[in-house]
């Protein structure tokens, strides 16, 4: 086992060992979901305040509202929530590369085929933060896949400060 999963299965006795959340409900009980970036310098639960068992949390690079939409689909149709909070953040990766730079970083390293079972996909980089917001708030608006019975809203969250 590489030191990473090591360190895994000993955080996760020290977690069991006291566990005691067994008995939560399948559905979010606070009934939103949060969609995020996969930045590793966000910890949604404790900067949103969301306690085990509280909401959905999907994360993707750039909390992208596209990447996410199957996961909001399953958490709204099948499991109840009725509010999403798209948090993009300060410092994000997405905001320094175009698609084209994607794919050539993906063509030099991993070459040809690599590039070819990419097909037409989109990283979904985005030039401006807010802009980004934005834009993933109107997706979300403009989709067939989202009643208009959902509340949204976007937040810009600073990694420098942990504050929205």
């Amino acid at each position: 086992m590489s030191t990473i999963q090591d360190n895994l299965v000993s955080k996760n006795k020290q977690y069991a060992a006291s566990f005691d959340k067994g008995h939560l409900a399948l559905l979010p009980a606070k009934k939103y979901t949060v969609v995020t970036c996969m930045d590793a310098r966000i910890d949604p639960a404790a900067a949103f305040g969301i306690d085990l068992g509280d909401a959905h949390v999907i994360r993707n690079a750039g909390g992208s509202a596209r990447d996410a939409i199957r996961s909001i689909v399953i958490s709204e149709q099948l499991l109840g929530t009725k509010e999403v909070l798209l948090v993009k953040h300060t410092g994000c990766g997405m905001l320094t590369f175009k698609n084209e730079d994607a794919r050539g970083i993906v063509h030099k390293n991993l070459g040809d085929p690599a590039v070819k079972e990419l097909g037409d996909l989109d990283f979904l980089p985005f030039p401006e933060l807010e802009g980004g917001v934005k834009d993933d708030l109107a997706y979300l608006r403009g989709s067939k896949l989202v009643p208009d019975n959902i509340t949204l809203s976007g937040w810009v969250y600073e990694v420098e400060t942990s504050k929205p």
